[in-house]
């Protein structure tokens, strides 16, 4: 009987030539046949591995989600909009100076430290900019370093392929920092199911980050040029609440860009994407807004903790008095869930307008629950 197409072909046909690629670095790390090359991910050599890891831990071949929402959350805490959720709070660093220098309210960079200083990591992988400013993971084993990494570059970095290139006998756990899509790759890793396969064992934390879309370095880079602005000298961006523009702190000046003109740079595969909260995390972390007139809550964050390793963070992080804590008024979770599930019909939307059949979702089931749910809306 001949055989079927090899895994990295797959991978090739499905994901890199549909335009589903996130950079996630998911296939990257692995072994010497795949790397990121300036954002893109480049097969230099042909593999006929017809199971490899490649296509399985990448977030944008077939996901069973239900399969995933069992083995890590709590059945009664799954809502359909935003996944699991045993609590809301809004939150912020109780360090002024982290405050200062962090995205927001500076949530999650006092998180990782305070797992890093209690042991209950021994690193944390985030996002940073190799020599010629790309994107890159990077691995971080003290929390003093952290505060680097705070800001917000909305790109995303091959996370995932710095977890792999962690070596195997590594001996303690690892905390990451992750988009939705980096949380899903990180999600089939914790669930996989691969024989001799223990490596998502390490995986400590997963601290997810809301996201509507990530930027094209390239075009983005691009578009910058033209506000005679270079990728490297930017400081801080942001997108104030409520304002139609991408807002960028550079040491000289401050420069609005109109979204409409930024949409142009959004990286194609997000929108195939379906997760606004990072639904596969052990809490997420996002911008605080609160509902109705949807003002942003100035240097405060929205948490979603998911499961018993992010409850037991966040419990201990405000027993420590390391980050303030306040329980989220219901119109902000409510607001929340409705812009959540706009992005579900969004995704599917463009899926099906993709795909031409409401049962073939590229790597979502038609079967699975959620999917269900939001295709009838």
């Amino acid at each position: 009987m001949a055989k079927g197409l090899s895994a990295q072909a797959k991978l090739k046909k499905q994901v890199l030539e549909q335009s589903l690629c996130t950079g996630c670095g998911a296939c990257v790390g692995l072994c010497p046949y795949q790397v990121i090359h300036a954002d893109r991910t480049v097969q230099l050599f042909s593999c006929d591995l017809q199971e490899g890891k490649c296509y399985t831990f990448c977030p944008r071949t077939s996901v069973d989600f239900d399969r995933i929402r069992r083995i890590l959350y709590d059945s009664k805490d799954i809502t359909a909009q935003i996944g699991a959720v045993k609590g809301f709070y809004l939150a912020r660093a109780a360090d002024p100076h982290l405050r200062a220098k962090a995205q927001h309210g500076g949530t999650v960079t006092a998180l990782l430290q305070l797992a890093m200083e209690e042991g209950l990591i021994s690193a944390a992988i985030v996002s940073g900019q190799n020599e010629e400013g790309e994107p890159e993971g990077r691995v971080i084993d003290k929390s003093s370093e952290l505060i680097r990494y705070a800001k917000s570059r909305f790109t995303v970095s091959p996370t995932v392929a710095a977890f792999h290139q962690m070596p195997d006998g590594f001996g303690g756990k690892l905390g990451v920092v992750a988009t939705p899509c980096q949380a899903t790759a990180f999600a089939k890793i914790r669930t996989s199911d691969i024989e001799g396969y223990a490596k998502g064992q390490s995986l400590g934390l997963v601290i997810g980050l809301f996201c509507g879309w990530t930027l094209s370095p390239e075009k983005f880079k691009h578009l910058l040029g033209q506000y005679d602005l270079t990728y490297e000298k930017i400081i801080e961006m942001d997108i104030p609440a409520g304002r139609s523009v991408l807002s960028l702190k550079t040491a000289g000046s401050d420069v609005e860009i109109p979204l409409s003109e930024v949409d142009a740079c959004v990286r194609t595969a997000c929108r195939y994407c379906v997760d606004s909260t990072a639904e596969l995390a052990d809490l997420s972390v996002g911008a605080a807004r609160y509902g109705g007139e949807c003002c942003e809550m100035a240097g405060w964050n929205q948490v979603i903790v998911r499961s018993e390793t992010g409850a037991k963070l966040m419990n201990l992080a405000g027993a420590k008095g390391v980050v303030e804590i306040l329980e989220a008024p219901a119109q902000a979770f409510d607001a929340l869930k409705a812009a959540a599930a706009e992005k579900k019909k969004k995704g599917l939307k463009a899926i099906t307008i993709k795909t031409g059949s409401a049962k073939k979702l590229l790597y979502l089931s038609s079967d699975d629950p959620v999917v269900k749910a939001y295709l009838k809306g």
